[in-house]
C-alpha cells in the first residue's frame, strides 16, 4: 500500500481490517542476549527497504517496500549506495516487489505481488552470474489473483520447490503457495485453515496503535516463513498471531494428499510474538522479528522463545537474511511510522536503515 493511499488501500480499509477489533498481545520478549552495540548499519536509505538477500560472496540484494512510493523496486547495495538491479530499464517489468531470496544455484528469486492482484502476481528468477532473467512465471489467478499478496517465499535446497506465503490482507483468505519450478506449475495448499490466519490482536508499535483512521485494526495473515537447513519443514506463521506452525515439506509436495490429510499434517510448533521476517541458521533455530518491540528473537528446536537483540533503533524490524562469515542482516522498514500517512511522511522519517550482526551461529547465505 504506497502511502499516499488509493484504491487498494481503501479496500484494505473496508475489507481487511476490524472495526474497533484487538486485543494486545502480552510481551514476551526479555533480557536480550546481545547488547545493541552489536548492530553495524549497512545502509542508510532514503527509502523503507523490504526484504533482503545475501549472496556467499557478500552482494546485498534488497527490496523497496512498496509502501514508501519508492523510485525503484530491485536493488543491490554497491559500496555502501542503492542501485536499481538488474538494471534501471528492467525495473518497469516489477510492480511491487517485497521478497527476495537466493537459492543453492545462485538465483536470485524475487517475488512481485502485483499491487494486490490489480496487477499480474510473478515469481522472476535472476542468475547472479550473469545478471540476467532466467525463470519468469505469472500465476494464475485461482492461486493468487485479484485482492491477493504473494509476500514471502522460500526455497527449498534442491531449487526444485519453491514455498510462498499468500497474505491475504485485503480478502483475508489467506494460504500457503507451492510453486513447481521444473513443471511451472502451482497450488494454493491451506487456503482458510487456522494456522495461516490472522487473531484478533492489535498491533502495538512504538507510539503508534496499527489502525487506520484510530478505528480499524491491521489484520495480517500468513506472513512470517521459514525453511530448515535440509528442506524438510516449512515453518510459517501470521503476522497477526501467536504461534510458529510447521508441515513437513514431503506432504506440502505430494499434489495427491487431500487437505484434510495435509491439514492433519500440521504442527502447532510454538509460541512467537506478533512477527513480521523470520530466517533459520545452520542448527535449525528459527529468527524472528518483533516490531512491537523493536526486537529479533529465537525459537530454538527446544521450542523456547528466547530474546536476541532489542534496541530502539530496530524501527519495525523487517526483513532477515544470512551472508557469509556469520552475518544476519536486518531490514528496519518503519512501516508504523509511513503505514496510512501521507507520502510526506517517508522523507520526515528517513533515513532507513539496513544493519547486520553476528549471533554466534552460521547461516545459510540468500536465506
Amino acid at each position: 500500500m504506497r502511502s499516499p493511499g488509493g484504491l487498494p488501500l481503501a479496500l484494505a480499509v473496508l475489507a481487511g481490517c476490524t472495526l474497533l477489533g484487538g486485543r494486545r498481545l502480552e510481551d514476551r520478549t526479555s533480557a536480550p542476549l546481545l547488547p545493541g552495540s552489536v548492530l553495524e548499519v549497512v545502509a542508510n536509505l532514503d527509502y523503507p527497504p523490504g526484504n533482503i538477500a545475501v549472496s556467499r560472496t557478500g552482494r546485498v540484494f534488497f527490496s523497496f517496500h512498496p509502501t514508501g512510493g519508492p523510485p525503484w523496486e530491485l536493488a543491490e547495495l554497491v559500496k555502501g549506495q542503492p542501485v536499481p538491479y538488474p538494471d534501471k530499464d528492467r525495473q518497469a517489468s516489477f510492480k511491487s516487489v517485497l521478497a527476495v531470496r537466493i537459492d543453492d544455484q545462485n538465483r536470485l528469486w524475487v517475488l512481485d505481488y502485483g499491487a494486490y492482484g490489480w496487477g499480474q502476481p510473478r515469481l522472476v528468477a535472476v542468475d547472479l552470474g550473469s545478471d540476467r532473467i532466467v525463470h519468469e512465471y505469472d500465476f494464475p489467478s485461482d492461486v493468487a489473483g485479484f485482492l491477493s499478496m504473494v509476500n514471502d517465499l522460500q526455497i527449498d535446497p534442491g531449487g526444485e520447490r519453491i514455498y510462498i506465503a499468500e497474505t491475504s490482507p485485503i480478502r483475508q483468505r489467506p494460504a500457503l503457495i507451492v510453486y513447481d519450478v521444473a513443471h511451472r506449475t502451482s497450488r494454493r495448499v491451506l487456503d482458510g485453515h487456522p494456522s495461516v490466519e490472522a487473531m484478533n490482536y492489535v498491533t502495538q508499535t512504538p507510539g503508534r496503535d496499527m489502525k487506520v483512521l484510530g478505528l480499524f485494526t491491521v489484520r495480517i495473515g500468513v506472513d512470517s516463513i521459514a525453511l530448515d537447513s535440509h528442506g524438510e519443514w516449512l515453518y510459517y506463521g501470521p503476522f497477526t498471531g501467536d504461534r510458529l506452525y510447521r508441515v513437513p515439506t514431503r506432504t506440502l509436495a505430494d499434489p495427491a494428499l487431500s487437505a484434510a490429510a495435509l491439514a492433519a499434517a500440521v504442527e502447532n510448533w510454538a509460541p512467537k510474538t506478533l512477527s513480521d521476517g523470520l530466517s533459520m541458521d545452520a542448527r535449525d533455530t528459527v529468527y524472528v522479528t518483533d516490531p512491537e518491540h523493536s526486537a529479533i528473537l529465537t525459537i530454538g528446536q527446544d521450542r523456547t522463545l528466547r530474546t536476541l537483540l532489542k534496541d530502539p533503533r530496530l524501527r519495525w524490524p523487517d526483513g532477515l537474511g544470512f551472508g557469509p562469515d556469520g552475518w544476519l542482516y536486518v531490514t528496519c522498514s518503519a512501516l508504523h511510522q509511513v503505514m496510512f500517512r501521507m507520502s510526506s511522511a517517508v522523507e520526515a522519517h528517513a533515513p532507513y536503515q539496513i544493519y547486520r550482526f553476528r549471533p554466534g551461529t552460521e547461516g545459510m547465505p540468500g536465506r
